[in-house]
């Protein structure tokens, strides 16, 4: 049997009481989906569905990093978008923010999204750094 490890950190928003941020299976990191939140200021950003979309990967590259992982060790992403006319945009921040070679991915329109946000990503990564895990307590 797995032990499952769950993760958090201060520096991405704080899940609900029935989430954690991450879980850590063996050495593999699964993250819950983020929103493009000011882990500060507990709202959503104001602009445009790319500036939410790199608060998004902000707060995913912290919970990553709490989890002994980064966006480089991410193997599949998930990507949730309240209007399939923001995927362009989208997609100019993952190109961005994942280095080559990119995890695999995939794109999903949804009705409607937590907090009336227009994007969530969530992923899947390997821990290369199991040392520097903070575990939720």
């Amino acid at each position: 049997m797995s032990t499952k490890i769950p993760v958090f950190t201060s520096k991405a928003p704080a899940p609900p009481p029935f989430l954690n941020q991450a879980t850590i299976v063996g050495n593999v990191i699964f993250c819950s989906g983020q929103l493009g939140v000011d882990p500060k200021t507990g709202r959503i950003v104001e602009g445009s569905v790319k500036d939410r979309a790199r608060q998004t990967l902000r707060n995913l590259s912290a919970v990553l990093e709490a989890g002994g992982s980064s966006l480089a060790d991410v193997a599949k992403v998930n990507i949730f978008l309240a209007d399939m006319k923001d995927f362009a945009a989208v997609n100019e921040v993952y190109v961005e923010a994942f280095p080559e070679p990119r995890p695999a991915r995939t794109c999903i329109a949804v009705k409607t999204l937590p907090q009336g946000s227009d994007v969530e990503i969530e992923c899947v990564g390997v821990v290369t750094n199991p040392k520097s895990v903070r575990a939720r307590i």
